[in-house]
């Protein structure tokens, strides 16, 4: 009896664990960092049907094939680099400011804008307190206005990131400011608010179910000029862990005009010391 007791605990103390700070295939970023010397690599599939792009009027169905890297260099800072390749299947052509770049053809294909960031942690969490952390990102403009699925913009994000884990529940918020060069007119920028949130809960100590709503908007104007329209989007997903490795799928939802109303995600992590 003594040892079905601590059996039951045990397991009880593993469920209520906090989850891990990876990111897959969330995009709220989680203040906690990999830790220094520590190398994560993520590789995923997601599709979208019924994507809208605003800037080249293509509408269709997209398969995306992001990839990242994420290299824990000191103990409170880490360092990540993402890009990708992206594929649209186009069902319908209609008029946009930046139509007459888009190459003809039923499909289209393009890299996706590959991103380099940086996040430090503030202050560690506590009993109380959630852990804060500063996160800054730079996207080059690696996808092109030809292919119809790029802006050809160089974006800059700065985001205060927040997690606490509360019982079993992992919670993380983000909130920040993101500047991109305007799509029209190269003398002009653009300027939105970037937020998030997410809660993660271990099913069992090698299943989480995690959910987020993440999304931004355009500041200091009531209508949004072409190629920053607000943008938001719902994921739901299931993330499985064996030793180092994590696989992850799940769905994901479009809350606004632009991007997909429904797609599938799937996904594998690496975890590994340098």
């Amino acid at each position: 009896m003594r040892r079905a007791a601590g059996a039951v605990m045990t397991y009880v103390c593993l469920l209520a664990a906090p989850v891990s700070a990876q990111q897959r295939p969330l995009v709220t970023q989680d203040p906690v960092l990999v830790g220094q010397g520590q190398v994560i690599v993520e590789a995923g599939v997601e599709t979208g049907s019924d994507a809208f792009c605003v800037v080249s009027g293509l509408t269709g169905d997209r398969v995306a094939v992001p990839v990242a890297v994420t290299v824990g260099i000191a103990p409170n800072v880490d360092v990540q680099a993402s890009a990708g390749y992206q594929w649209l299947s186009i069902d319908r052509r209609g008029p946009a400011p930046l139509d007459f770049r888009v190459r003809p053809g039923g499909s289209t294909s393009d890299h996706i804008d590959a991103t380099l960031a940086m996040k430090m942690r503030v202050l560690p969490e506590g009993d109380t307190r959630p852990a804060v952390g500063l996160r800054f990102l730079v996207q080059l403009p690696t996808a092109s206005n030809e292919s119809g699925l790029g802006l050809d913009t160089l974006n800059f994000d700065a985001v205060i990131l927040a997690g606490k884990t509360v019982k079993s529940f992992r919670i993380v918020g983000n909130a920040g400011l993101g500047i991109a060069g305007d799509v029209l007119q190269g003398s002009t920028q653009q300027d939105f608010f970037i937020g998030g949130v997410s809660v993660a809960r271990p099913l069992s100590p090698s299943v989480d179910l995690l959910g987020e709503f993440a999304g931004r908007a355009v500041l200091f104007t009531e209508t949004a000029p072409i190629g920053a329209e607000p943008r938001g989007q719902v994921r739901a997903a299931v993330r499985y862990t064996h030793r180092a490795w994590r696989v992850d799928g799940g769905v994901l939802f479009g809350t606004t005009r632009q991007g997909p109303d429904f797609g599938l995600i799937v996904g594998l992590t690496w975890h590994a010391s340098r």
